[in-house]
């Protein structure tokens, strides 16, 4: 573990040796990766292991602010800059002032907030939004994107010069595909922390989990395999960790073969064959698979004939 980066593949460790070496300085750093590989944790890693790791870590993910807010969000604004400013407010280049901020999904940035943020990155001054007061701020940037920002440069959605701005020290984080090596280490990193909070024991990993989990190619990386792990956990009745109904229809069909509805449907009627087995086909009652479910006997029993599932072939 490097402050929460898990794995020993080469990549990884490709990553932690450039984290390692460009933490100590202040220079801006760009992460680039798919969506779920960790661009946060190498984020929080490069300041806690930086100069500036006692002052504050601000995260900034710019996908999520509306575009009419993002100017107060990041400047600041004055009060009565605006309809419902009734109160300075700092912005977070000022609450991370003497620290690192984190921008996150920076290539849904407007190009007028580019140019904005530009400035910022080259005079490191801000004003707030209805202010003429400029104010000088110490800040590392650190930027993430899962975007390809040399080919929005080249369609003229992403500034040139703020791109070679943040271009100074790019890291790439690898998708968990290409760390196959690392899947068993965080799958048993997951289920410790998960199990702890769901009340869980476990004292085994199935090794056919382990063998699906390697051959899978995990379109959401590190996030989806938590995910995995977490629901799985949550079904899980004994003491050995399996993976669950719906992952396992999934993995088995493909991300890329077959419908979204086709995906569901087969997981449903896993999901619904597996209860109807443990309750030897009784549907309704104490020990139904309605009740295994959590759903009505009337709507388990409109599900079984839309799938046309034969309980009768589950009873003792």
């Amino acid at each position: 573990m490097f402050n929460d980066l898990l794995g020993s593949s080469p990549s990884i460790r490709s990553v932690i040796s450039q984290i390692g070496k460009v933490a100590p300085t202040d220079s801006t750093v760009l992460i680039t990766g798919e969506t779920g590989t960790g661009k946060e944790l190498a984020a929080r890693a490069i300041h806690k292991r930086s100069r500036r790791a006692q002052q504050p870590f601000v995260s900034v993910n710019c996908a999520a602010l509306p575009a009419t807010l993002i100017a107060s969000e990041l400047f600041g604004h004055e009060r009565g800059a605006f309809t419902g400013a009734e109160l300075r407010r700092l912005g977070r280049f000022e609450l991370a002032n003497c620290g690192t901020l984190f921008l996150d999904e920076i290539g849904e940035l407007s190009l007028e907030i580019q140019a904005t943020l530009l400035r910022v990155l080259q005079e490191r001054v801000i004003e707030r939004v209805g202010g003429t007061e400029q104010i000088h701020v110490d800040v590392r940037i650190i930027a993430a994107t899962n975007r390809d920002l040399k080919r929005a440069v080249d369609q003229g959605t992403f500034r040139s010069d703020l791109y070679y701005r943040l271009h100074v020290f790019p890291i790439e984080m690898p998708p968990l595909r290409d760390r196959k090596e690392d899947i068993p280490l965080l799958t048993r990193h997951f289920i410790t922390r998960c199990a702890a909070t769901l009340g869980k024991k476990i004292t085994r990993i199935d090794p056919a989990t382990i063998e699906r989990f390697q051959s899978y190619p995990w379109p959401g990386n590190i996030r989806e395999l938590q995910n995995v792990v977490e629901r799985s956990l949550i079904l899980c009745e004994g003491d050995t960790f399996t993976a669950d109904g719906m992952w396992s229809a999934i993995s088995q069909t493909g991300t890329h073969k077959g419908s979204l509805f086709e995906n569901v449907a087969a997981y449903e009627r896993e999901m619904i064959e597996n209860a109807l087995r443990q309750s030897a086909g009784k549907v309704s009652g104490s020990v139904g698979a309605a009740r295994r479910l959590g759903i009505p006997s009337t709507t388990l029993e409109s599900r079984i004939k839309a799938l046309n599932i034969n309980k009768n072939r589950f009873r003792a």
